[in-house]
């Protein structure tokens, strides 16, 4: 049994081959590179196991990352919290009144996610992550 901890941030970029630069120099090794057609976007995962950096460029004018970068610029678009059981975890977030945004869906390397809504969660967009107990 796992503990909660912080999988990944999420950050809204421009460019990744641009803002990947950063993260190389600071001795994170890209992981890996996957477009996501559904979301409308690239990603790129910085470093290894926990704590990695999750850089987003939107590949469409209109998905939820373009809006971001449109009204906010780049920067930290969401905090992603390793959960066991996604389903329970949203059942007892449901029971206590916060409010998640849209359904559970596949994110990036095939995980299911769920996002809690930044009004429920001190300001903050949420992604909790399914991962693998054993």
């Amino acid at each position: 049994m796992i503990s909660a901890i912080v999988d990944h941030v999420g950050i809204a970029v421009k460019s990744l081959s641009e803002q990947g630069q950063l993260y190389k120099l600071l001795g994170l090794t890209l992981d890996y590179e996957e477009i996501h057609p559904s979301e409308g976007v690239k990603i790129a995962f910085y470093g290894k196991g926990i704590g990695r950096v999750e850089l987003l460029e939107p590949i469409e004018g209109s998905n939820a990352i373009a809006k971001f970068l449109e009204s906010h610029g780049e920067g930290l678009h969401h905090v992603a919290i390793s959960v066991e059981d996604l389903d329970k975890v949203l059942e007892d977030c449901g029971k206590e009144g916060k409010e998640v945004v849209g359904d559970i869906r596949l994110g990036a390397g095939g995980r299911r996610v769920a996002f809690l809504h930044p009004k429920s969660a001190g300001g903050v967009l949420l992604e909790l992550v399914e991962v693998d107990s054993t």
